[in-house]
């Protein structure tokens, strides 16, 4: 370990002044519309979340713990991790810088010791579990003034809303996880910019965390929590470029390439019909999710990926899935077409949303364009095959 590292360890983390979230973000025209979801019973509501467009793009979970366990340098260090994506034809880069965690031994006390993670599968859940809250009435926030959204919870809350979707996890897995959430760097960079100027968006995953100890916790059970999400989240509320989807079938796919399928498909796949299909890309999949890098072989990650697709089929949102192989000299394969073909659910789904999203742009107030990128606004086409 170096002099430089040994000195940056004894720097002790100052606890940030976190503004006080004024009362009036907890119920406005633009936190409705956000929290407005179309359905025709409250079972069905309860079903619903948002996606969020360029944000749910992004490859930011995309790493397992055993790769970090691989990779990890002396001192139980990660590097910076970069990843290169697209969004809607655009290429961006994605900057993580891993979160540095205290270890504690079995009585929860501090070792002196730390260990880097990046978020991975399991941080991604609880930001979905957030993000469902969020919808919740007096839960959500958005601040204009201040220009922040997140959500006030209670930690036994958030762990009532994973073991209802079926990923039960212990108050210290969760409090960990949300440290990793607030403590890990996530910088998105245009690829399009001068290397030397770029344009970018630099936070961690949830700029504000406020914490109730167990202390705390005892002596009052509902002391909230508080977090604030990412600023291409709350850029997303304030534009609109949401879409609402079934929340309750992305959390119960087994893997996080069956999640991040479905995400795209209700990112992208907004003109779903019966009547026509949507090709996907094994290399654009490849490229996109950082989910298929860890396989050696090109026929394993096909696999797997041939697996996902069966789940988000039995999982209701596909009736049919084609696999065409692209093959070029000497039969080598190139790449693989997957052609969808929504099932009447999620076609009605799709169109449920869209009425929503044009609805809630209608109906919102005039705002400030603080639109981080632009190109978030954009739809997907309609014609009569839809290819990414």
């Amino acid at each position: 370990m170096t002099k430089e590292i040994t000195e940056k360890k004894k720097v002790s983390r100052k606890p940030k002044v976190i503004k006080p979230v004024p009362v009036d973000a907890f119920a406005n025209q633009q936190l409705n519309l956000f929290q407005g979801l179309l359905s025709n019973s409250e079972e069905e509501r309860d079903a619903l979340s948002n996606a969020v467009d360029l944000w749910d793009s992004i490859p930011r979970y995309s790493i397992s713990r055993q790769k970090m366990n691989d990779i990890r340098l002396e001192g139980g260090f990660l590097p910076i991790r970069k990843v290169v994506f697209q969004h809607r034809g655009k290429e961006y880069t994605a900057q993580i810088r891993p979160a540095q965690i205290e270890l504690k031994d079995e009585n929860g006390r501090p070792t002196g010791e730390s260990i880097s993670y990046y978020p991975s599968a399991r941080e991604e859940l609880i930001e979905h579990a957030l993000r469902k809250l969020a919808v919740e009435q007096n839960a959500g926030f958005f601040d204009q003034k201040d220009y922040r959204s997140g959500v006030a919870f209670t930690l036994h809350r958030l762990r009532k809303e994973l073991i209802d979707q079926g990923h039960a996890m212990t108050y210290e897995n969760l409090s960990e996880g949300l440290e990793i959430l607030h403590y890990s760097f996530l910088t998105v960079m245009d690829g399009e910019s001068d290397p030397n100027d770029p344009d970018l968006i630099s936070q961690p995953y949830l700029p504000a965390l406020v914490k109730v100890n167990k202390k705390g916790r005892a002596s009052d059970p509902d002391a909230k929590w508080f977090v604030q999400f990412h600023g291409l989240v709350t850029d997303s509320i304030n534009q609109i470029t949401y879409r609402q989807f079934n929340y309750q079938r992305l959390m119960k796919c087994s893997t996080q390439l069956a999640r991040w399928l479905i995400s795209q498909l209700v990112l992208k796949y907004t003109a779903a019909s019966v009547t026509n299909s949507f090709d996907m890309r094994y290399s654009t999949i490849k490229r996109d999710s950082g989910l298929l890098d860890g396989y050696k072989l090109q026929r394993q990650a096909i696999a797997a990926l041939d697996t996902a697709w069966q789940e988000v089929k039995a999982l209701g949102l596909l009736y049919r899935v084609e696999k065409g192989e692209q093959r070029g000299s000497r039969n080598k394969l190139e790449d693989v077409i997957y052609t969808l073909h929504p099932s009447r659910e999620f076609a009605n789904e799709q169109k449920t949303s869209n009425r929503r999203q044009i609805d809630a742009k209608h109906d919102q107030p005039l705002l400030v364009n603080i639109s981080v990128d632009k190109s978030v606004n954009k739809q997907g086409t309609t014609e009569k095959r839809q290819v990414v």
